[in-house]
């Protein structure tokens, strides 16, 4: 592959760096503004080029010096070679290009990055996965750019510590774990009191087995609150010991009327990764959304109620829609949890259900969106509903930026945008848009 001397002018969504070779766009990951490094081509299209570090001619003086020694080979972090605050820049300049030239949303209606108070150690979920190499287990996530596994010995850095310490407590246990190669994954979770949860994926043909040997090394697990075994097509999941549910506090005062809540997800439920910054959405929500006694409020692809509870005690009505039907169940557990009796929640497609509720002439004012990464399939029956005003929750700024075009061709305008740092020393941001109708 050609090599050549590239200057990276800025980072892009995805982690790369940014330069020209020739004239041609090239992204070169793990660099950072400022860096003049030798690189190898390593794929070529017709408009730009991908390439790869072979020597650093000029390191950039934004560069520090990354905590993990896992970085650059496990494919988990992309800029922890990066102060803080250059992550929080890059990231609000990629999120305002991004709404710009896909959305057409004016820069001054994005505001500024709201940074995490915690940058490492922050992550309450992580999602393990198990390999073997010269027959000795492996537990750790992917490198970048392949299905080999990084063995997490020291753990992960952005990791709260009690998952770390489950994680070690589980490498210690595997070697003596029935049916090993039917193991692909372990997801970890915890509540924001320190609980957890682990969930063994399982595609072997005796769950039983690794049930009873999971149980029989329950002391072995000490960081652990419950431990359970997914198997089978449709996921089932088998009781080891312990929770069945972690949960997470909402404080009050956290928005103006707001009161104190605590939240529930169930094992191998959806829960956002870093709970200090999940409160900042929330937040936000409940001071865009102009509540009132008398309204009605949507919200889609609503998952355990995160948004929905802490708010509905400040409007008349809510209607949340989730195709994920444990979440659904933890939402109205949630909902009889903290005495919400306003609140009614429902198994179903969200863009289905906005149709039907439209052919029911049925009105609500505000709808609030939280799709996942591929975004709100809903986003353009929303129109039919005439709500005055949307909350989009979003974690892909591409996506919801095709959305919001959307949504502006069927009569909505974007009043203001703010991009959420949900995920520090990656790429990835969370945002909250607020749309007014025309």
């Amino acid at each position: 592959m050609a090599e050549a001397v590239i200057e990276i002018e800025r980072l892009c969504y995805g982690g790369a760096g940014f330069g020209r070779i020739d004239g041609k766009a090239c992204f070169v990951p793990l660099t950072a503004p400022g860096d003049r490094a030798r690189v190898r081509v390593v794929k070529e299209k017709r408009s730009f080029a991908e390439a790869e570090v072979v020597e650093l001619l000029e390191p950039s003086p934004l560069r520090t010096l990354p905590p993990c020694p896992y970085f650059g080979v496990c494919g988990g972090c992309d800029w922890q070679h990066l102060p803080y605050e250059e992550q929080l820049k890059q990231k609000g300049e990629i999120f305002a290009d991004t709404l710009g030239r896909i959305g057409k949303v004016p820069r001054e209606l994005v505001l500024p990055v709201s940074p995490s108070p915690e940058c490492y150690g922050y992550r309450s979920r992580i999602q393990l996965k198990l390999a073997r190499k010269e027959g000795a287990p492996m537990l750790g996530f992917f490198k970048r750019g392949s299905h080999e596994v990084v063995d997490l010995a020291f753990g992960c850095a952005l990791a709260a510590p009690v998952l770390n310490r489950l994680l070690a407590e589980i490498r210690g246990l595997l070697p003596r774990l029935p049916q090993l190669e039917g193991i692909p994954q372990v997801d970890l979770a915890m509540g924001d009191d320190g609980d957890t949860i682990a969930v063994f994926h399982f595609r072997g043909k005796d769950a039983a087995l690794l049930v009873d040997r999971l149980l029989a090394a329950r002391q072995e697990l000490p960081s652990a609150a419950g431990v359970y075994v997914k198997s089978g097509e449709k996921g089932e999941m088998h009781y080891v010991f312990g929770a069945d549910s972690l949960s997470y506090g909402v404080p009050a005062g956290l928005f103006p009327g707001s009161r104190e809540m605590r939240l529930r997800f169930s094992r191998g439920g959806f829960s956002q990764v870093n709970y200090r910054q999940n409160l900042e959405l929330i937040r936000t929500v409940g001071e865009w959304g102009a509540l009132q006694v008398g309204a009605r409020v949507l919200d889609l692809y609503c998952g355990n109620g995160n948004i929905s509870v802490p708010i509905a005690p400040l409007v008349r009505e809510v209607v949340g829609v989730e195709g994920y039907a444990p979440s659904i169940a933890d939402a109205a557990a949630n909902a009889e949890g903290n005495s919400v009796s306003n609140a009614s929640y429902q198994v179903g497609d969200a863009a289905l259900s906005v149709r039907r509720l439209a052919k029911r002439k049925e009105k609500f004012d505000l709808v609030i969106l939280d799709p996942p990464r591929a975004g709100a399939e809903a986003a353009g029956d929303l129109a039919y509903l005439a709500p005055e005003r949307i909350l989009y929750v979003s974690c892909d700024p591409s996506t919801l930026a095709r959305d919001l075009a959307q949504l502006c061709g069927a009569g909505y305008r974007v009043e203001r945008s703010k991009p959420v740092d949900m995920f520090p020393q990656t790429y990835h941001v969370e945002s909250v848009t607020e749309l007014i109708r025309r």
